[in-house]
């Protein structure tokens, strides 16, 4: 059995994107790299995915505009602002769809 944990996402041109605030070994950015299906879990469903590393720079530059006009509260924008830096952006993955059976 695995669990689910909070991934901040953002969208962009209907596409799902992740970063990883955290390069821990055990944590779900290497475990995604090392295993790329998965799942998500939204409004309690959970939804079979695929997750890619993203290279270009022109969509890293749109998830990074995304994360800062989504996530703005005084709680939010400090660690928003570190998923822009380098380290983080380097995190990026899109999050595909997998077919479902049935």
């Amino acid at each position: 059995m695995h669990r689910f944990i909070g991934i901040w996402v953002v969208v962009v041109d209907d596409r799902v994107f992740v970063r990883s605030w955290s390069l821990k070994p055990q944590g779900w950015y290497r475990t995604f790299l090392a295993e790329p299906q998965g799942a998500i879990q939204i409004a309690g469903q959970e939804i079979p995915i695929c997750a890619v590393r993203t290279r270009s720079e022109r969509v890293k530059s749109a998830v990074d505009r995304a994360y800062l006009e989504k996530y703005i509260t005084t709680g939010e924008i400090k660690y928003a602002r570190d998923l822009v830096r380098a380290n983080c952006r380097a995190t990026t993955i899109e999050l595909l769809p997998l077919p479902t059976a049935g």
